[in-house]
């Protein structure tokens, strides 16, 4: 089981590799075999997820690690997604994605990934249905963050096709994910009603989820009704996730509350 996440981690890997490799040798398949390379460390991680479900006899979704793991699993999919019917104008972009898949996973390896029993609070369907759905929201802003940070720096002329693939990219990664995180605050507060006898209770991640949430409706608005294009809405994405990752790390970290046990 372990052995299918070190392999998803070195497919990662092998995908800047190759993209290395090609800018080395100028070959014009470095993208193409690093997007294959991307797809082969996906289908690894589809299956230590899956063996990690069977063994523990629920989703795997409980802790940091998990949690985490899952998170890139969606990143990943999301851009493979949006690569296939994108007429892989975003080949470009695969080894930036391995790079962050990398990186989320070696941070992932710092939290403990024995599997533990779930405790009562965490012994509901509900955990499947709301966990996964916010996470792979996540997976989807992670990939708007990316090509918002990427379309930040892109100064050079002659690059009008890719920008424009990519600001189309940003903003349909973050209404994937917008409408997802809505979602999971409803299926959240539907959970909270059964576990503790009330839809909403101002919890820190609950009020943060909200935060986070209202501002990706305002900067969709912006977009829609203001004009709000290229580095205007490139620079809310960048902004956005960092309310993105409070919510997931910093509220577990810095305040306490009833959903303290998404720390461990």
């Amino acid at each position: 089981m372990e052995f299918a996440q070190k392999a998803s981690f070195v497919f990662y890997a092998a995908a800047l590799a190759v993209t290395l490799a090609g800018f080395l040798f100028n070959k014009e398949w470095k993208f193409r075999y690093s997007a294959l390379a991307l797809l082969a460390g996906l289908l690894c991680a589809t299956y230590h997820i899956g063996a990690r479900w069977y063994w523990a006899g629920r989703a795997p979704l409980s802790n940091m690690y998990e949690s985490l793991t899952f998170m890139v699993w969606a990143f990943v999919g999301a851009y493979l997604l949006f690569r296939k019917f994108s007429g892989r104008s975003l080949d470009w972009l695969a080894p930036w994605t391995a790079l962050v898949a990398v990186l989320t996973l070696g941070g992932a390896s710092f939290f403990d990934s024995d599997i533990e029993p779930l405790m009562p609070a965490l012994q509901s369907n509900w955990l499947l249905i709301h966990v996964s759905t916010v996470m792979t929201g996540y997976g989807a802003l992670l990939l708007s963050f990316l090509g918002a940070a990427i379309f930040s720096f892109m100064k050079k002329p002659g690059q009008e096709e890719k920008k424009k693939s990519l600001e189309s990219l940003v903003y349909r990664a973050c209404l994937v994910g917008f409408w997802l995180l809505s979602l999971g605050i409803i299926t959240g507060a539907v959970w909270a009603n059964s576990a503790w006898g009330s839809y909403w209770s101002w919890d820190p991640k609950e009020t943060w989820s909200l935060i986070t949430w209202l501002y990706y409706a305002l900067a969709i608005h912006l977009r829609r009704t203001r004009g709000w294009r290229d580095k205007k809405f490139a620079g809310l994405m960048l902004w956005g996730f960092v309310l993105v990752m409070f919510t997931y790390f910093g509220v577990n970290y810095l305040l306490s509350g009833l959903h303290s046990y998404g720390k461990e």
